[in-house]
């Protein structure tokens, strides 16, 4: 039954997150709002939302595991799985403003969140945990970089790759309900099922939250950059990843611990380091060689890390 809860959530997660793109998109295009803001806002915060929908939950039933493990996996599963994935099916060149300024953001992310979440390392608290000034803190990071990106984007430095359909207006208005009563309540089952699974096997939430869960919320960005790669749209496939992991951090973090302090109860600086060291090896990658392009056999070598530290973390 709890397995089902499990499968059950993430499904519904999923269209529920896909419905409320598609709804929102619509009702803003009809307000005149161009495909490129839309594409920046409500698409890019969609890709997002099966992440902000279980922390919601995980933070109200005082799971912190899941909520730390679910941001940090999905941003491990988003560099070395799904870039790796999306590099083995066709080579990704990586942009100038990619390499020297997203990456480097979400670098810059983790680090923030490492120092953030040691408060007895750094000397700022007694005990370990992201407060609600640090959710103020990452909201304000946020901030910057949605400004940013904006900056760039009327600049035409950034394709969104979003063609917005105008839909009925009442199908708009019952896709956006539809999607909102969905992420509750997928999320809802999501996490009431990860944390009765997790006691039956005696594994830790927040390794439940780093595999199951982060593998099942980071699905819509799998299916994007897959697809972009198949289609040659590279750009897209890299900031896809590249943009969900700041969100990621940045806003649902921030506003998970907005909701209720996020103190883990599981040490999870293994993970943040193992979220750091991808964003660096992409970054060396990217630099490295004049091509500026994650190959196949660099894709492969994401995978095969990916696999390693699953492994590191059932066993």
């Amino acid at each position: 039954m709890d397995a089902l809860y499990l499968a059950g959530g993430i499904t519904l997660i999923l269209f529920s997150a896909s419905w409320l793109v598609d709804g929102a998109s619509s009702i803003a295009k009809r307000a005149g709002i161009p495909d490129m803001v839309v594409g920046l806002t409500v698409v890019a915060f969609g890709t997002s939302a099966p992440e902000l929908s279980v922390n919601i939950f995980s933070a109200i039933k005082g799971s912190s595991g899941i909520a730390l493990g679910n941001v940090f996996g999905s941003n491990i599963c988003n560099i070395l799985l799904i870039l790796g994935i999306s590099a083995v099916i066709h080579p990704l060149p990586i942009s100038n403003n990619t390499r020297w300024r997203e990456i480097p953001f979400s670098l810059l992310a983790a680090v923030v969140i490492f120092i953030m979440i040691n408060d007895r390392m750094t000397g700022s608290g007694a005990v370990d945990s992201v407060s609600r000034s640090d959710g103020l803190l990452l909201f304000c990071f946020f901030t910057i970089f949605l400004a940013y990106t904006f900056a760039i984007a009327f600049r035409g430095g950034i394709d969104t790759g979003e063609d917005i359909k105008i839909l009925p207006a009442w199908k708009s208005t019952l896709l956006v309900v539809a999607g909102l009563a969905g992420l509750f309540a997928g999320g809802r089952f999501l996490v009431d099922g990860a944390v009765s699974v997790a006691r039956i096997i005696g594994i830790s939430e927040k390794v439940i939250g780093i595999t199951i869960i982060a593998v099942g919320t980071s699905l819509p960005e799998l299916a994007t950059s897959a697809v972009a790669a198949f289609k040659r749209k590279t750009d897209i496939a890299v900031g896809n990843v590249i943009g969900s992991n700041i969100f990621n951090i940045f806003l649902v973090l921030g506003t998970t611990s907005l909701i209720a302090p996020l103190a883990p109860v599981q040490p999870v600086n293994v993970d943040i380091f193992i979220t750091i060291f991808a964003s660096l090896m992409l970054f060396i990658v990217t630099i490295t060689f004049k091509q500026h392009i994650v190959d196949r056999i660099e894709g492969v070598i994401f995978i095969a890390i990916y696999g390693a530290y699953i492994t590191y973390l059932l066993i």
